[in-house]
């Protein structure tokens, strides 16, 4: 699986890749396995515009589980829209513990959005990982664009209302019992 390669021009992150319009720079440092972090430090909850506003609709066709990948089919539920690729390192660690999450909350739906160039990984990503939560494939990284995560993984949890309210970038094994107490906050 080839890698995009990404450019920082300023404030503006673009891409270089042909054919890869991410149009963002991904910190690939946070997706690498040996991370600077330490492995029980759990992801700084991050500043992003997007916390406070009203998360923007999607609809990606499914690549596995559903038919279709929408915040809006979900309404009234707490929404984790998880921005992921194959070839993250940090992906394959969060994926089972958002299945888990799914399993053990009630009122708790992951969407997860690939942002990888090509879907042909997806559906071996999706059974290794043991996962059963709907994975669109971003093919023109629309859905990327409106978000802007700035790593791989980011998640962007959602309110029942709709809003945006917390963004994790990165992933480690401390995150999960943090992400299950704001998703829970969020439920209630």
């Amino acid at each position: 699986m080839t890698r995009p390669s990404y450019s920082i021009t300023s404030n503006i992150q673009t891409t270089t890749a042909p054919g890869a319009a991410l149009g963002i720079a991904l910190l690939l440092s946070a997706c690498s396995e040996t991370n600077t972090k330490e492995a029980n430090a759990p992801s700084a909850d991050v500043k992003h515009p997007l916390v406070g506003q009203e998360a923007p609709e999607f609809n990606l066709k499914a690549e596995v589980g559903s038919k279709k990948v929408s915040p809006s089919d979900y309404s009234g539920k707490v929404v984790i829209v998880d921005f992921w690729a194959t070839w993250c390192g940090p992906c394959r660690e969060s994926f089972p513990a958002y299945e888990r999450l799914v399993q053990d909350h009630d009122g708790v739906i992951v969407l997860g959005v690939s942002v990888d160039d090509e879907p042909e990984g997806i559906p071996d990503f999706v059974a290794e990982t043991k996962v059963h939560f709907p994975i669109g494939w971003d093919k023109d990284q629309r859905v990327s664009g409106l978000y802007k995560p700035p790593a791989m993984p980011t998640s962007f949890m959602i309110d029942t209302n709709g809003i945006v309210r917390h963004v994790h970038t990165g992933y480690h094994a401390a995150d999960e019992p943090v992400i299950a107490r704001e998703a829970d906050a969020l439920a209630e």
